[in-house]
């Protein structure tokens, strides 16, 4: 694939899904702990999303950064708009914005969220290769 065919498919993934999730590693499987907590934030809440891991291809990361004008991963797109990076989605979190953003309740307790905990994450086949 070449890059405008790459960053056609980021498009069309944050087209297609409500919560969409890029990700170094899977929700299952993070690579990073700041994507950890993002997920973890988004199994929190129970809410279905898909993810993508942007580790396969250095180009998904240039075209994502490039099209979103975020330069960190993850970064996280509800109803087609960025929301942002980790921290700015920690803090939603907490807030119980992110829930509200989301249209779920926000859990009684707000623990710290478990990415082991991977509820209903929806895999997005990585068709770059």
């Amino acid at each position: 694939m070449n890059n405008d065919e790459i960053r056609e498919f980021i498009q069309q993934a944050i087209d297609e899904n409500n919560v969409m999730l890029f990700m170094k590693g899977t929700p299952n499987q993070p690579a990073c702990g700041f994507s950890a907590r993002t997920a973890g934030a988004l199994n929190a809440l129970g809410v279905q999303y898909a993810a993508l891991d942007i580790l396969p291809d250095p180009r998904i990361r240039e075209e994502l950064s490039g099209l979103s004008g975020w330069p960190t991963i993850p970064q996280l797109f509800v109803n087609k708009e960025l929301v942002g990076g980790s921290d700015i989605v920690m803090e939603m979190f907490e807030s119980g914005e992110l829930a509200e953003l989301l249209g779920v309740e926000q859990p009684e307790e707000s623990p710290e969220p478990e990415p082991e905990v991977a509820q209903r994450p929806i895999g997005l086949e990585n068709r770059l290769d």
